[in-house]
């Protein structure tokens, strides 16, 4: 069972790698996918059949740990449950269908091999989420499939809209991830080494001993519950997901319809021990998905187009899967989450026909036809119907229309305080800032050697420095170098933070540095080279569309952006899992200003590579 679980993990990867390293031929392209989808599905119906011959145990496998030290262990830990079975059926099941549809549907499209490795990496690290058997590495295929999302709804990237809609997507994402990223801190902090999934409902089995205290407790669910949230597009971010279907329609089927937007029902199925075992945070599950429900069955009936209808549809389903969740239904859940995977898949695949048939219909008849026969309220029975002042109509119409305003709600809460504080930043020059910094520094080192103050208190004032230099890459508009300087000098502050709170932890900043200090070198040579004659150099940030016209610069500014923002194919990934250690062994306040500036920090880098590698060659004169 264990080397199944070893090659199931593996064939996606390898799939990946070898669409890579292939010419653009559509025809290989499509053996390769062929025989890897048939191998992955193989191992997969082997691995299920083997665990249920065994008779269908919570298996754990430990395959490796990947670093430890006297205090700390990164072990590679895979689960597999009645919850993992059948999540990873419906992976490959929807995943072979969306590869054979694809391997015609895509016949002479330019990106055909960009599309293949991205699917193969999603699956990739949507299997890892699956198996995984701790928050931690569950992180990380948390990351790679955010990733891959990025990637596919920008596919189209000669067009803008797709574009801003990939980094608005991923922007939430990351803004989600804090919750991820502290839950796991917090985990740790509290639970030790018994933050296992195997290990959670034994360390939750006795009511009348809770392994925290209640505060505690709802603090972790809270987290969990917001990256949960963002993933599954529920309330208030329900305005993301009919956006990412700006990418081709397999993947919209694949990512947005059946898989991607389920992973925070999963996540909450993996967490449930923590969530629910109190009544408040079950309450507060409940009222997310009914909130949901309203909202997006509302913008459903609003919608224009027909991906934008499934896609709320969607989220309306998940909301009920919530509200299954607080109920205590996982049982549930699970027939649910098969049910509505592959409907909406079936939906997605089958709605370019749908169009084009009633658009004939439409072109060939004399008289009006209308598409849409049902109005915005033929859902209420019709004495209601009736019973609705017509203001209160045109009320909830336009609240539809608006998507309950829930856009700018999140951008009022979110997006712009961050950005106007940015902005203060970025219009001090350099030097004020040095001498600000320095200064400020000074000041704050003499009141703590006056009262005797222990030296991790010298953590506070370059914790500060660090979040303001991350606010700064994220505001600034004109200069891509800044950006990433801005990015590689509040990485390195976080690490010599984690110094003074630990005066031991040079071993492990030297692990992150080497992760962070060749991608920011990477990057600005890789910069250099692009705008080395580039005329649009001191204007805010246009669509350069490199990607198009210097391909290999721009595939080295990606590894550099993933490297430097800490993606699991960099040290510094098990760099920043590090401070995050230090900071619940020696300063648990670090733990928010480091996680903040990681994720800010992965949306400014994204924007980097978004607006210099994307675009329209032939548009650049015209910006």
């Amino acid at each position: 069972m264990n080397d199944l679980i070893l090659t199931s993990l593996a064939l996606p990867l390898l799939g990946f790698i070898l669409i890579l390293l292939s010419d653009r031929n559509e025809q290989r392209i499509a053996r390769i996918s062929f025989w890897c989808t048939h191998a992955m599905g193989l191992s997969l119906v082997g691995l299920l059949l083997t665990w249920a011959s065994a008779g269908f145990p919570n298996h754990e496998y430990q395959s490796f740990t990947l670093y430890e030290t006297d205090d700390y262990r990164f072990p590679i830990i895979f689960y597999l449950d009645k919850v993992g079975a059948v999540y990873l059926f419906s992976v490959w099941a929807i995943f072979s269908i969306i590869v054979k549809y694809c391997r015609v549907y895509l016949h002479r499209e330019e990106g055909y091999q960009r599309f293949f490795m991205t699917i193969f990496s999603f699956v990739f690290g949507l299997n890892i989420v699956i198996l995984s058997g701790s928050i931690d590495i569950l992180f990380a295929g948390w990351e790679v499939v955010g990733i891959s999302s990025f990637l596919l709804i920008a596919f189209y990237r000669h067009r803008v809209q797709p574009v801003r809609n990939a980094l608005r997507a991923y922007t939430i994402y990351r803004f989600c991830d804090i919750g991820l990223l502290l839950g796991a801190w917090l985990s740790h902090l509290l639970f030790h080494e018994s933050q296992r999934f195997s290990q959670l409902a034994e360390l939750f089995s006795n009511p009348n001993l809770p392994p925290a205290s209640y505060g505690a407790l709802l603090l972790v669910s809270t987290l969990i519950l917001i990256a949960a949230v963002g993933k599954s597009a529920q309330f208030p971010f329900c305005f993301w997901l009919p956006r990412a279907m700006e990418g081709p329609t397999p993947s919209s089927a694949i990512f947005y319809g059946a898989l991607s937007v389920h992973l925070g029902v999963f996540l909450l199925l993996r967490t449930l021990p923590i969530w629910s075992y109190y009544y408040v945070p079950r309450f507060i599950v409940f009222i997310i998905g009914f909130l949901t429900v309203i909202v997006a069955s509302l913008s459903e009936k609003t919608q224009s187009n027909i991906k934008g209808q499934i896609a709320y549809a969607s989220i309306t389903q998940v909301g009920f899967m919530f509200m299954e969740l607080a109920l205590g239904l996982e049982s549930l859940v699970l027939v649910h989450f098969f049910g509505n995977a592959f409907l909406r898949c079936y939906q997605l695949l089958v709605s370019p026909s749908i169009v084009v048939h009633l658009l004939r219909v439409e072109s060939s008849t004399d008289s009006g036809f209308n598409i849409n026969k049902s109005s915005f309220f033929q859902f209420l029975p019709a004495s209601l119907r009736h019973t609705i002042p017509e203001v209160l109509q045109n009320t909830l119409y336009v609240f539809s229309l608006q998507e309950a305003h829930l856009e700018m709600l999140v951008r009022a809460i979110l997006w712009s305080p961050l950005k106007r504080l940015g902005s203060k930043i970025n219009r001090i020059s350099v030097t004020n800032k040095l001498l600000y910094s320095l200064a400020g520094f000074t000041v704050i080192e003499l009141i703590l050697l006056s009262f005797d103050f222990n030296q991790s208190y010298v953590a506070l004032p370059l914790s500060v420095f660090m979040v303001l230099t991350s606010l700064g890459a994220f505001s600034e508009k004109h200069s891509p170098y800044k950006v990433w300087h801005a990015i590689g000098v509040s990485s390195l502050l976080a690490g010599v933070a984690v110094c003074f709170l630990n005066p031991n932890a040079w071993d492990d900043v030297l692990l992150l540095a080497c992760g962070i200090i060749p991608a920011w070198a990477l990057g600005i040579i890789v910069l250099a080279k692009l705008l080395k004659n580039d005329v649009f150099a001191n204007s805010p940030f246009t669509y350069r569309a490199f990607a198009e016209t210097q391909p290999l610069l721009s595939m080295l500014l990606f590894i550099s952006f993933l490297c430097l923002v800490g993606f699991p194919i960099s040290p510094a990934f098990l760099g920043e899992d590090l401070l995050l250690f230090h900071a619940s062994n020696f300063g648990p306040w670090f733990a928010l200003p480091l996680t903040i500036t990681f994720v800010i920090n992965g949306i400014a880098a994204a924007r980097v590579f978004q607006r210099l590698c994307m675009g329209r060659p032939t548009e650049l004169n015209h910006n």
